[in-house]
């Protein structure tokens, strides 16, 4: 190779080699003019949520996002935007965005806020949980969700005792429905509806009526003997609550008419009442 050869190579080397670092120069250039603006626009918007301008607030969040899609404050700025519709009740666009961010960045560390506010957002968006249940069945997944994959976060306790209110309401509603096929003689489905109750939400203030109930329907149709096992189980569980008393009524017609002190009757305890209900 001749000398001009290889003179003509190194030329050409030293001019891509100083093209390419031309580039990378311009591309770093970009990226924080990118970055600057991204911030400058992330604190605009929180600049507008703070002096209660939520709607314009998040669209500038969003704004923030799109500016630099790669940068970490792209993801807080998506969280940012849908605390600020669910502070102003937009829980649809709420939720839109909040699963736009599970899905696009999904080894975020902020993945915890993000499933509660999910959560929150379809537990306060109930507009009539009797006509319409999914919502609600939706943010018990929710924070099911979270208590079984951040048991140590601080989100787990209130995820928890929203859980507990959450099956009360599924509880009652499944309690309405049951005393409306009582009314109608429908057995079958009402003794379906009150199972429910004992075996999914036992732990809510309608699990003793539905055991009482369920006595009620089994004496009614003749079975007894099922009748005399949900009055144990209630009187095991409830043996001093009111609908023990009418369930003991079934069994003993002349109950109301034997006076029995107050103080008499809790002296006697669980054991005893049990025993006389199988007399």
């Amino acid at each position: 190779m001749n000398f001009f050869l290889k003179l003509i190579l190194i030329l050409i080397v030293l001019t891509l080699q100083s093209c390419t670092q031309e580039k990378k120069e311009i591309s770093l250039i970009k990226e924080n003019d990118q970055k600057m603006e991204m911030v400058s626009t992330y604190k605009e918007a929180k600049k507008l949520l703070n002096e209660g301008d939520a709607l314009s607030a998040a669209a500038k969040f969003l704004e923030a996002e799109l500016i630099f899609p790669q940068s970490n404050w792209a993801s807080k700025s998506v969280l940012m935007a849908s605390y600020a519709y669910y502070s102003q009740d937009y829980y649809p666009d709420a939720i839109f965005n909040l699963k736009r961010y599970l899905s696009t960045y999904p080894i975020d560390k902020r993945t915890s806020y993000a499933h509660f506010l999910l959560a929150i957002c379809y537990y306060e968006g109930i507009a009539n949980e009797k006509k319409d249940l999914e919502p609600l069945m939706k943010a018990k997944k929710e924070f099911n969700f979270i208590v079984q994959k951040y048991p140590n976060s601080e989100y787990a306790i209130d995820s928890k005792f929203k859980i507990d209110l959450i099956n009360e309401t599924l509880a009652s509603k499944e309690m309405y429905v049951g005393r409306h096929y009582v009314k109608k003689k429908k057995w079958i489905p009402a003794i379906r509806r009150f199972k429910i109750i004992i075996n999914e939400y036992d732990k809510t203030i309608y699990t003793e009526e539905a055991v009482h109930r369920l006595v009620e329907i089994h004496y009614h149709l003749g079975l007894v003997d099922e009748a005399k096992k949900y009055a144990a189980l209630l009187g095991y569980n409830y043996g001093s609550g009111e609908w023990y008393k009418k369930t003991y009524k079934i069994f003993n017609k002349n109950y109301k008419n034997i006076k029995t002190s107050k103080k008499k009757a809790k002296k006697k305890g669980i054991k005893d009442k049990f025993k006389k209900l199988f007399e």
